[in-house]
């Protein structure tokens, strides 16, 4: 049985286990953590956000879309901390039961939860929710797959 992890995962140690970089990562902190099983985390929400300068000049609204890629990114992160699975890569794969319901604007603590509703092999979902003050921002349940890390490529 996994047990909760009680140290805060930064964005340094959160970078060791996902490849995701600038302007892509998404999560800056891990408060929570039963890996494989459940995550809390956050994304601090700034003006300086590079999609801000087209979604929506004048009117900045963090896309729905990166919402749940946040939601996505910390579910990962919940899977790759266990021992069978370190060194490999999470995989979108689908997503069901998306629900907007508030906007996120910059200066937002963008909270972010996840929890595993099913695990059949590599192939999974996770229950996600993402709170701003701790209102409810989106819902989804995000489908994922683990998979080994593609070699190195060059072009």
């Amino acid at each position: 049985m996994s047990t909760a992890v009680d140290t805060i995962i930064d964005v340094n140690k959160i970078r060791e286990i996902i490849p995701h970089r600038y302007p892509f990562l998404l999560i800056d902190r891990i408060t929570y953590l039963e890996p494989g099983l459940k995550a809390i985390g956050y994304k601090n929400v700034t003006t300086n956000e590079p999609f801000f300068q087209g979604h929506f000049p004048g009117n900045p609204i963090m896309p729905g879309v990166l919402i749940i890629e946040a939601l996505a990114q910390l579910g990962c992160v919940t899977m790759l901390v266990k021992e069978e699975y370190k060194g490999m890569i999470g995989l979108f794969a689908g997503i069901d039961g998306v629900r907007f319901k508030k906007q996120v604007v910059p200066g937002d603590k963008l909270e972010l939860y996840v929890e595993l509703l099913k695990l059949k092999g590599p192939i999974g979902k996770f229950k996600g929710e993402a709170k701003v003050d701790g209102q409810l921002a989106a819902e989804a349940e995000v489908l994922f797959a683990i998979a080994p890390k593609p070699e190195d490529r060059k072009i």
